[in-house]
């Protein structure tokens, strides 16, 4: 007899992957049991709402999310409005029978037998916010792509944006292995990278996971130059500099890089072609849900000649955005378009006005601001807009400078927008006990509905798990519930993580934020300063004190909790490391921070393997020798 009957109601690949989700866990959970549980089979339905609460109203917009479970002594539905929300509802109730998808990986997932019989869940919810994704960052391989695409919807996410035609840099950085002495390159093709993207988006289509796709690259690539990633060519193809922003009298690309080149915009064969490109790849890729369609990633840099100087670069993007939609609409293409406020774009538009905005979707991208305070709407009336200035523009650094220039977009139209934001790009390096921006993460997710943002879509190194998941599972908790309390949600991630000793964890962590102090790392107060020494000298005794609890956890019987405990031995040599780096540099002493920092970079890479879920060692390289730089710019 079969112990579980599931029957799923839709053959839709989300739906039926949903049912084999369940049946597999199930299976684990209930691996010792089978003889207590032949008395009688569970039996479970999965479909959508309209097959199985016909009652429920359909969703007003395709990308929103809702569930309802009901389970009585393990049998009964589960449900969702569409076949996304019917996997993040298995999922869901997994949780509520005690999984713990805790990281990416093989040992990140706590798998719990239970008495299924005993099972009673009920539960009808929708999340707070519509855009819950990750966008593809960092130095990434097949596996850590692959796993950090399961790990989201088992999480409550329910998007992921993969930048460039073809995402070549992020698998490049990784299996070329350039920064690292330790490991030989294992550098893939394009072509070979193209085959790992498409497993990739076979995975994001089998969960009906929103897939946003490019924005990187349609200043280049229709002109003939590569758009892989931001490195810097020698030559250009035959003619076509003559596309390229003029700034003092000169049409060449910008710091060598085509990526960060803007155009000559007011040429209309420079629009043409821009238009003809992203029409043509929506056509070609109806899979992609969300086609993004940015500038170059410069700032500073648009074009002074007479077609252009007289019209802010947002006035030509808004009348190129016309132009896609008036094409898609031709072809009856539904394909949405997701347009950037971002570096010289904050500057909203003068004339030119959005003639659909159904078709699109504003991304705030604050990519300047501060980590070390949140969002406060409350504060942007003090926020005064500064005149655009071409070329000469200062960007904002407070978040509520930054949400300044988001009112003026949004006073224009009003269409769907999400925040596009970076707390685990570059910042989490700067708070290596994470319970600083903590605070910032989960207050900026609370803030977004009240600066009239529908979400996160958050670009960040895949890998930010080290030296807990507590990040990672606060945010993508917090999308779904804003109104869930952080100290509840940040102790059971201590928790679910370590096992009984959580919340020491979590006490330990708090202190070594503090004591680091992330506003001096992110370099909000001056760097050489001696008053910092005598705190930083602290965390030596502190990381010494709590190592024998990390050393007598290293038995548990539980895997996924006994590699949390491994890591954290790993994080403490990392720390010591960090902290005898941070000593000199506080000090002045340029010469020991070089070999301090040599030390930290050594020890980073030859522990990556150790690693590979859970941190990535080239761009906490590259964002912590930033620190040295500055100091001897000094």
């Amino acid at each position: 007899m079969k112990i579980l009957s599931v029957d799923t109601r839709s053959e839709h690949a989300a739906v039926r992957f949903a049912g084999a989700e369940l049946e597999r866990y199930f299976g684990q959970m209930c691996r010792n049991q089978a003889d207590q549980l032949h008395i009688r089979p569970f039996c479970i339905k999965i479909g959508l709402f309209s097959q199985l609460l016909p009652d429920r109203p359909p969703g007003e917009n395709a990308y929103d999310d809702a569930i309802y479970i009901d389970i009585r002594q393990g049998s009964g539905i589960i449900t969702g409005i569409n076949p996304r929300s019917c996997l993040l509802a298995v999922y869901r109730l997994l949780r509520e029978a005690g999984c713990r998808f805790l990281r990416p990986g093989p040992d990140g997932e706590i798998v719990p037998a239970i008495d299924w019989s005993a099972l009673n869940v009920r539960i009808d919810e929708t999340p707070s916010y519509r855009h819950r994704g990750l966008c593809i960052e960092g130095a990434i391989s097949r596996e850590i792509f692959l796993s950090i695409i399961d790990w989201l919807p088992k999480n409550g996410m329910n998007a992921y944006f993969i930048q460039f035609r073809e995402a070549f840099t992020f698998f490049d950085r990784y299996y070329d292995h350039k920064s690292n002495p330790c490991l030989d390159s294992e550098k893939k093709s394009v072509e070979e990278v193209r085959q790992i993207i498409a497993e990739g988006i076979a995975a994001i289509r089998q969960r009906d996971l929103i897939y946003h796709a490019v924005g990187h690259g349609w200043t280049c690539e229709p002109f003939g130059m590569s758009g892989l990633g931001w490195e810097a060519v020698e030559q250009v193809p035959e003619g076509a500099s003559q596309f390229f922003a003029e700034i003092d009298g000169r049409r060449e690309l910008y710091h060598g890089v085509p990526l960060n080149t803007n155009l000559c915009y007011g040429n209309q064969q420079v629009q043409q072609t821009i238009v003809d490109s992203i029409t043509e790849y929506a056509a070609s890729h109806p899979e992609v849900d969300l086609l993004h369609f940015w500038l170059a990633d410069g700032s500073n840099n648009h074009c002074e000649c007479s077609l252009c100087t007289e019209t802010r670069p947002a006035d030509f993007y808004i009348s190129m955005l016309n132009q896609v939609d008036q094409r898609l609409a031709e072809l009856e293409l539904a394909t949405r378009i997701v347009f950037l406020v971002y570096v010289d774009l904050l500057w909203a538009p003068e004339n030119e006005k959005l003639n659909n905005p159904d078709r699109f979707v504003l991304m705030f991208a604050p990519i300047t601001r501060s980590y070390s305070k949140p969002f406060a709407p409350e504060q942007t009336a003090k926020a005064k807009l500064p005149p655009f200035e071409r070329n000469k523009l200062s960007f904002p650094s407070s978040p509520a400078a930054n949400i300044a220039f988001l009112e003026k977009w949004q006073s224009l139209y009003a269409c769907d927008s999400f925040d596009f934001d970076y707390h685990m790009m570059w910042s989490h390096y700067r708070d290596p006990g994470h319970e600083q921006l903590l605070n910032v993460l989960f207050q900026d997710i609370r803030n977004l509905s009240g600066i009239g943002l529908n979400g996160l879509i958050s670009c960040q190194v895949q890998r930010a798990f080290f030296p807990t998941p507590l990040l990672m599972q606060v945010m993508a908790q917090a999308l779904w519930h804003k109104e869930a309390d952080l100290e509840s949600l940040a102790n059971a991630v201590y928790t679910d993580t370590f096992g009984q000793h959580g919340l020491a964890v979590r006490v330990f962590m708090g202190q070594l934020s503090s004591l680091f102090d992330p506003v001096w790392l992110r370099l909000e107060k001056p760097l050489v300063n001696p008053g910092h020494v005598s705190q930083l000298a602290k965390i030596m005794p502190l990381l010494s004190s709590f190592a024998p609890l990390a050393e007598s956890q290293t038995d548990l019987p539980d895997q996924c909790q006994r590699q949390s405990w491994l890591l954290l031995q790993l994080f403490l040599e990392y720390a010591r490391r960090l902290a005898d780096y941070c000593l000199a540099l506080a000090a002045g002493d340029a010469d020991q921070a070089q070999v301090r920092f040599g030390h930290l970079k050594q020890w980073m890479f030859e522990n990556e393997p150790q690693l590979l879920y859970t941190f990535d060692c080239e761009i906490a390289a590259n964002e912590l020798s930033g620190l040295y730089k500055r100091l001897l710019e000094q």
